[in-house]
């Protein structure tokens, strides 16, 4: 079973910034994950002990830290968005009927689906429960609005599997609720915290769904050009689902007609045993640098969102993860 390699990336060194924060997180998550049920604390901690590096968290504290908020508030709500992003996994992991996720088994594959759905509707509900502390509307207002999206996200993303007519502007929907609406969410809690002016919150939310944006395009071409040892998935998971992702979509508008038909039948009808070939079509044609290039764009549409910025330590690690992204390898 592959597993994930040791993380030596420069976003790393951003990271370290807000390591005494993360660990002050991490208090707030053991804390919030106590309960009386043994199984809910079990499949919590196995999915959020997984690894990976709390990107979402992370931006919360990095932009508070950024516009210069130091609340405690801070520590709870990052905590929040890590038990809603979670909550997402397990649930996404059902849908897809996925069995392996940074490196090891799924918790729906070590513990069945019942166990993964129930303990997400667990965490989403302990979640809310976590965002009163707060005593904030416009927090309460942000979270459940993204929430929200985020599931048609997801009910979107399940009507196009198998359409292989999707073209790049629904693809840019799905990815656009499915996974940067946290990451919009985050950045624009952060200006909530520290009480920034509307002007300011857009810009935080820009940064974050730009950043989302450029995760989710990237993610979408190490399905094509990973290796398992380090992303802790296998190549072609998302042919296998039947999603319809940009590097499939550029490559049958650019592959020849015989190609394009291959490619377009494999999605309609989840067959991988053509998975070779069309790995082959999806790298010949360009495509993969063409979705690196839309990665690229939304990077700088989220480096320029922080233009009005005055430096600091926290907005020049923001700079850092935007410009960084692009040579992510898992």
């Amino acid at each position: 079973m592959p597993s994930p390699a040791a993380d030596s990336s420069p976003t790393t060194s951003v990271l370290a910034l807000i390591a005494g924060d993360m660990v002050e997180v991490d208090r707030v998550i053991a804390r919030r994950l106590d309960t009386g049920v043994p199984l809910v604390s079990h499949v919590s901690q196995y999915i959020i002990s997984a690894g990976g590096k709390r990107l979402r968290p992370a931006l919360l504290l990095l932009m508070a830290g950024a516009l210069g908020y130091r609340g405690e508030q801070r520590f709870n709500l990052a905590a929040v968005v890590e038990f809603i992003h979670t909550a997402t996994l397990l649930h996404d992991d059902v849908v897809d009927e996925s069995t392996l996720r940074r490196g090891r088994p799924t918790a729906n594959e070590s513990f069945g689906n019942p166990a993964s759905v129930l303990v997400g509707d667990f965490l989403y509900s302990r979640a809310f429960q976590m965002m009163l502390d707060a005593n904030n509307m416009r927090v309460m207002q942000i979270l459940a609005e993204a929430t929200n999206i985020i599931a048609e996200g997801e009910v979107l993303q399940l009507m196009n599997m198998h359409d292989a007519t999707l073209d790049e502007s629904a693809y840019l929907r799905v990815i656009r609720s499915k996974t940067a609406k946290l990451f919009e969410a985050s950045t624009r809690l952060a200006a909530v915290l520290a009480g920034a002016d509307a002007a300011t919150e857009e810009a935080c939310a820009s940064y974050g769904q730009a950043l989302g944006t450029a995760f989710q395009v990237i993610d979408d071409v190490l399905d094509y050009e990973g290796d398992a040892s380090e992303t802790g998935k296998n190549v072609g998971d998302d042919l296998r689902e039947g999603k319809t992702t940009l590097p499939l979509i550029l490559a049958m508008q650019r592959a020849a007609p015989a190609q394009s038909a291959l490619v377009r039948d494999a999605i309609e009808t989840g067959d991988t045993t053509q998975l070779p070939h069309i790995v082959a079509i999806v790298r010949e044609t360009g495509a993969l640098e063409a979705t690196r290039a839309a990665a690229a764009a939304e990077a700088q549409r989220a480096i320029d969102a922080l233009s009005g910025f005055s430096a600091n330590s926290h907005v020049q690690g923001l700079l850092q993860l935007a410009a960084q992204l692009l040579e992510r390898r898992a």
